[in-house]
């Protein structure tokens, strides 16, 4: 009992504070030890996704907390970097957490630019890397790699459906609208793929500068096209903004918005009822009705007094990955080969249904149809089963 309340204790206390160094270690006893397992997270703790690099920390810090605060029977010293959302300090980033701080495991990061910088450090060093929420397709396509795992998503799993979704309502003629960086335009094109298979049209595409949230000029042009409807990606504070400005444009009821989940992920408090009738397409939604589900969110509510979204998800399967690979391998971390095969064949019972990792990597999971009513993302329908990546150019998938 001691113990466990050391590690809440530890945990809390610094879960009030971003850092922008390697500045907290969390650890599940009074001290560190020498041969704790050093967990590196390179996760933005400031700025337009703070609040997505605080949830996934959280979901790592309750997997492992659930487990007796320990990994494969060893202590865990986690050190939080804030990447600020820059990639152009990711290799640098990468380099500290690796050979300055000697972390076993990194974990990281939300921003999908992020991730090509850390991808580039984790190829050169063979440090082994769990990719929390980045979709870049990249990642487990032709710069996939052992060592690199991913416990989220690739962007074309997450927009590809919705695609026939769309089709299969109705929609025709579709604008899309997203971000300027690589995880939008994927969104976007992913998006695109799956509509035009299914029959439909895109009449317009646009690509809005990253992280700006002027999107007034952008609407006004989508009014006097007069499509069936709109598919867009934003997250975070850009979500926020972009949801409400198109309900204050007045176009909501005649041209239906839709999107990848993350547009009303962990958004939709401060969206407000600007969100209402939205529909997404997500791996997960906080309504899913599963035992597991229920207790992760009961666990998550009662240990940081709020909801768990989906990225509290994806770093609670980060922490789980760990637990049960760190456990095949009895803690053995020096052994790099054996953890990366015993991380590869995990099993993960997940909050949004059971998953495991395709040959890249990559989950293979469930997307789900959702729509947001009275304030909430509610499952519709599953809109695609076991879903997997075509992981396209990763030669460990052929």
């Amino acid at each position: 009992m001691k113990h466990t309340l050391n590690y809440k204790l530890f945990s809390r206390m610094f879960r009030q504070i971003a850092f922008v160094g390697v500045a907290a270690t969390m650890v599940s006893g009074a001290a560190l030890a020498e041969d704790d397992v050093k967990l590196g997270l390179m996760l933005p703790y400031t700025g337009t996704y703070a609040a997505l690099g605080e949830a996934i920390t959280n979901g790592i810090e309750l997997a492992i907390e659930e487990n007796g605060g320990k990994l494969g029977g060893r202590s865990v010293n986690l050190m939080r970097l804030d990447s600020e959302a820059k990639p152009g300090k990711a290799p640098q980033n990468m380099n500290r957490l690796v050979n300055g701080e000697g972390a076993d495991v990194i974990i990281g990061p939300v921003h999908s630019g992020v991730a090509m910088g850390m991808i580039k450090i984790a190829r050169q060093e063979g440090a082994i890397t769990i990719i929390p929420n980045a979709g870049l397709n990249a990642a487990t396509r032709q710069f996939c790699a052992p060592n690199i795992f991913r416990t989220s998503f690739s962007a074309w799993q997450t927009a590809y459906p919705m695609g026939k979704m769309a089709y299969d309502r109705g929609y025709r003629k579709i604008a899309t609208i997203a971000w300027n960086y690589s995880f939008g335009k994927e969104s976007l094109e992913a998006f695109e793929e799956g509509f035009k298979a299914a029959g439909g049209e895109i009449v317009k595409q646009f690509l809005t500068p990253f992280p700006k949230v002027e999107f007034q000029a952008y609407l006004t042009e989508i009014a006097s096209l007069k499509p069936d409807a709109v598919f867009a990606f934003y997250a975070g504070g850009g979500a926020v903004k972009f949801v409400k400005d198109y309900d204050a444009a007045g176009i909501k009821n005649a041209i239906p918005l839709l999107g990848s989940g993350f547009m009303t992920d962990g958004t939709l408090d401060a969206q407000g009822p600007a969100a209402e009738g939205v529909m997404t397409t997500l791996h997960y939604a906080a309504s899913l009705d599963n035992p597991k589900n229920k207790s992760f969110q009961k666990a998550y509510q009662d240990t940081y007094g709020k909801a768990a979204d989906i990225y509290a998800v994806q770093g609670y399967d980060a922490g789980q990955m760990l637990v049960q690979a760190l456990d095949a391998v009895k803690g053995n971390t020096s052994d790099k080969d054996a953890l990366i095969k015993a991380l590869a064949a995990v099993k993960i019972d997940s909050p949004r249904g059971p998953w495991h990792f395709s040959k890249a990597h990559n989950p293979v999971q469930n997307m789900y149809l959702r729509e947001v009513k009275n304030g909430h993302n509610v499952v519709v329908q599953v809109a695609a089963e076991a879903v997997d990546d075509p992981a396209t150019g990763c030669v460990m998938a052929q």
